[in-house]
C-alpha cells in the first residue's frame, strides 16, 4: 500500500487534488468531555466562573474548523460552507458533535475533527479549576459523504 502524503523519495507532500471533481462534502465528528456530576451541573446551568462554557466552546470549535489548514501541515485549505457545533450536557459528560460542509475536491473530516477537538479543549480549559479529573474521550468521525470514497457512517 502506498501512502498518498509521501513522494517516491519518502518526503512529505500535499496530495494533488486538482484532477478530482468538486462535489458537496459533509463530515461529522464527535467527542465527549467526561466530568464530575457537580461540574456538569454548573456547566449546564451556565454558572461557571469563566462564563458560558458551552457557548464559548461552540465559537472556539467554529473558529478551529476555519483554521484547520493552518494547524495540520498537509491539510488543504477549503472553502467551508457551514460549520455547526452541538454541545449537550449528557450522562456524566458534555457531548460534542461538529458538522462541516463544503463543495470541493477533498473532504472535510479534518475540519470536523479539529472543531470537535478544540471545542472539547475549550470545555476542559474553562472547567479545569473545578474538576482536575476531566477526560476528553471518543474523538472520531461518525459520518462523511461526498467524493470518490462515498458515504461512511460509524455506528
Amino acid at each position: 500500500m502506498s501512502l498518498t502524503h509521501f513522494d517516491a523519495a519518502g518526503r512529505a507532500v500535499m496530495v494533488d487534488v486538482s484532477a478530482k471533481p468538486e462535489t458537496a462534502r459533509t463530515a461529522t465528528a464527535r467527542a465527549r468531555v467526561v466530568m464530575l456530576p457537580e461540574t456538569l451541573a454548573i456547566v449546564a446551568a451556565g454558572d461557571a466562573k469563566k462564563g458560558d462554557v458551552l457557548g464559548t466552546a461552540r465559537l472556539a470549535g467554529i473558529m478551529a474548523a476555519k483554521r484547520t489548514a493552518d494547524l495540520i501541515p498537509l491539510c488543504h485549505p477549503l472553502p467551508i460552507s457551514a460549520v455547526t457545533l452541538d454541545l449537550q450536557p449528557g450522562d456524566g459528560a458534555v457531548e460534542i458533535e461538529a458538522t462541516v460542509r463544503t463543495t470541493g475536491r477533498t473532504g472535510v473530516e479534518m475540519e470536523a475533527l479539529t472543531a470537535a477537538s478544540v471545542a472539547a479543549l475549550t470545555v476542559y480549559d474553562m472547567c479545569k479549576a473545578m474538576d482536575r479529573g476531566m477526560r476528553i474521550e471518543a474523538l472520531r468521525v461518525v459520518h462523511k459523504d461526498g467524493g470518490k470514497s462515498g458515504e461512511f457512517t460509524q455506528p
